[in-house]
């Protein structure tokens, strides 16, 4: 079973991962992890803590020599901002518990739920973990899984499609990569790292840059939408049998896990709701040496929680960060007076590294699909029983 564990507060000393489940032989390095950290810090519209911190991932434990030894892989990411808060954020008695409390709730944050559920007198001891600075951990475990799938054939791309009110046009995202070749595919997800946005589309990306400035200068935030797709899917991956094992589920599960994330939605998916059936399925072909194939992909390669052989097509929806340098009303956690809500450090708008995020999401639930269906101790067998799979299927089809 392929499991992590995350740990660390936003202005700790780090923040570390334990993941449990990846096969021996494969090949992990530390640049491979880091080009991602690299895109989820960027972005246009983040803030100021961007330019303090320089993620880089370093392996405590379970790869040697480049390669993964079937351990358990230990991950750490220091947070160089951590050398301005260790005395406010120091794990012993030495700690400054009164300098930079914070009782004055966020709208739409974790602050106020947190601190009554935990008992909390400053919000900060909620704040720090709620944080989406964790998600850098979480990027660093899904690029390990996406460095599995890539030994598989499969191509994870997330992009954005909607900042604010500006969404991108029809023909530039996945109607533009459907018709792709792998190396073609390769090259478009390269060159969405020269985007400030992550955005397959230039003219709409400058609209969507005016927007973050407008947003920035007001003191507001913006939100939006990313949108993932991952090609070279085998159908059969998740089940039917029961309602924890469907794919759909767990991805859902897994992207709304992620801070700011408040929609999840697959192919046609809220679309759907409003077409007749006719207009909302893919209609099935079969053709001699080609085997089952579908026009169309509505069903955004899902079909009753399982894999159909398509390519995955999941978007999520990103609400604007809660943090406002132009605070929403609050009141006072401890004197109950009505307050403005405090104002931490935070990003005008967070949709580009969310959709790097999303990636490492996906890339997850699909290799543990992948490791739930085929199982192997080593990446050798692993590719050995899912080519036995490919060849039945081929065998079935043609």
């Amino acid at each position: 079973m392929l499991r992590y564990l995350t740990s660390g507060e936003s202005h700790g000393p780090e923040l570390t991962a334990i993941i449990e489940g990846l096969p021996a032989g494969l090949p992990l390095s530390k640049d491979y992890i880091n080009k991602r950290l690299a895109r989820r810090q960027g972005g246009y519209g983040r803030g100021g803590r961007m330019a303090i911190e320089n993620d880089q991932v370093v392996f405590l434990s379970g790869v040697r020599g480049g390669i993964t030894i079937g351990s358990p892989i230990a991950l750490q990411i220091k947070n160089r901002d951590w050398i301005n808060w260790k005395e406010i954020m120091a794990s012993d008695e030495s700690a400054s518990l009164g300098q930079r409390g914070v009782t004055r709730p966020r709208p739409g944050h974790a602050d106020l739920a947190g601190a009554l559920k935990y008992d909390q007198q400053d919000i900060r001891n909620v704040l720090e973990r709620a944080s989406a600075r964790e998600t850098a951990a979480r990027v660093a475990v899904g690029s390990a899984a996406e460095r599995l799938l890539e030994m598989l054939g499969i191509i994870v791309i997330g992009y954005v499609v909607q900042i604010g009110s500006i969404t991108v046009s029809e023909t530039s995202g996945y109607s533009k990569t459907s018709q792709m070749e792998r190396t073609d595919l390769q090259m478009f997800k390269e060159a969405l790292s020269g985007s400030q946005l992550y955005c397959p589309d230039s003219k709409a990306e400058e609209a969507m840059k005016q927007e973050i400035d407008h947003a920035k200068a007001t003191g507001d935030s913006l939100g939006g939408v990313f949108e993932v797709c991952v090609f070279g899917l085998p159908p059969g991956l998740g089940s039917y049998v029961q309602w924890d094992r469907r794919l759909d589920g767990n991805l859902a599960r897994s992207l709304m896990s992620i801070p700011s994330i408040k929609g999840v939605e697959i192919g046609l998916g809220f679309t759907a709701s409003r077409l007749p059936g006719s207009l909302a399925h893919d209609e099935i072909y079969h053709e001699k040496g080609k085997g089952f194939y579908r026009l169309t992909n509505r069903a955004g390669g899902l079909e009753g929680g399982v894999t159909n052989g398509e390519p995955l097509i999941i978007r999520a929806a990103v609400k604007p960060i809660p943090t406002l340098y132009k605070p929403l009303h609050s009141v006072d956690l401890l004197t109950h007076e009505p307050q403005l809500a405090s104002v931490e450090r935070a990003d005008t708008c967070s949709v580009p590294a969310a959709s790097v995020i999303g990636e490492a999401a996906v890339a997850w639930e699909l290799s543990a699909a992948f490791l739930d269906k085929f199982g192997g101790d080593t990446i050798d067998e692993l590719r050995k029983n899912y080519d036995a799979y490919l060849l039945r299927l081929k065998e079935k089809s043609i």
